[in-house]
């Protein structure tokens, strides 16, 4: 298919997702309206033609959809430096990628250390959800300069870096209650308050993600067109 047709379907079809998704919301206004004691009529009708033309709903798709670029952009950038997934790295690694972000966080670990497997599958599970900040993971045994450099004495060990330079760390599991069952929601916010991740939002509108789930199959589609048959 030819990419300037790719690109023109797909700007249609998400122009028309958020036109939808205005007259939702319009319907909805006017239902509560509706619903007042003052009220002769529950079955007022919506124009979709005339809402399509409002040149604010115009607007707001082309606010909605540049700002989704650049959100894409970003998270593209992020993504290129390893952020977004929990990364082994070796010591040769290792300065380069603890400068080369704002923040970062690098657990030390020994591979037998049971204690270590848990750490490695919190952080994995908290390396998706907060993509602002680079995770990585060091084995101990092959890292003594930096071990010895940073003072590292008991695994696992969490070294949090802002600028490349270590601000904090977590020794073992003394701040989460030295418990093994710890929950990840617990590690995440100790790691909100030492400001090393930042507070994920929850979802505010159902239909903000129903926009980005159709945004994206169309986006499969448009590369293989039976990707959703059964």
């Amino acid at each position: 298919m030819d990419p300037d047709s790719v690109k023109s379907t797909l700007q249609n079809l998400a122009f028309g997702n958020v036109m939808a998704a205005a007259a939702r919301d319009y319907q909805k206004e006017l239902l509560a309206q509706e619903k007042a004691p003052a009220s002769s009529s529950i079955n007022q009708e919506v124009d979709l033609d005339e809402l399509m033309d409002d040149p604010e709903l115009e607007k707001l798709h082309a606010d909605r959809i540049a700002a989704l670029k650049k959100e894409t952009e970003r998270r593209q950038i992020l993504q290129r430096k390893g952020h977004g997934e929990y990364r082994e790295i070796s010591e040769g690694d290792f300065l380069g990628e603890v400068t080369g972000s704002e923040k970062a966080i690098c657990h030390f670990y020994h591979k037998e250390f049971f204690r270590c497997k848990i750490m490695d599958k919190h952080l994995k599970a908290l390396s998706a959800k907060h993509i602002d900040t680079k995770f990585i993971r060091m084995d101990a045994e092959n890292a003594p300069f930096f071990v010895a450099k940073l003072q590292i004495k008991t695994l696992p060990c969490i070294i949090l870096f802002r600028k490349g330079i270590a601000v904090d760390r977590l020794v073992g599991f003394q701040a989460l209650g030295e418990k093994d069952d710890f929950a990840t929601k617990k590690l995440e916010v100790l790691l909100i308050k030492k400001g090393i991740i930042s507070e994920k939002r929850e979802i505010e509108d159902d239909e903000d993600s129903e926009y980005q789930d159709d945004e994206c199959r169309t986006v499969r589609n448009s590369v293989d067109p039976g990707s959703d048959s059964d």
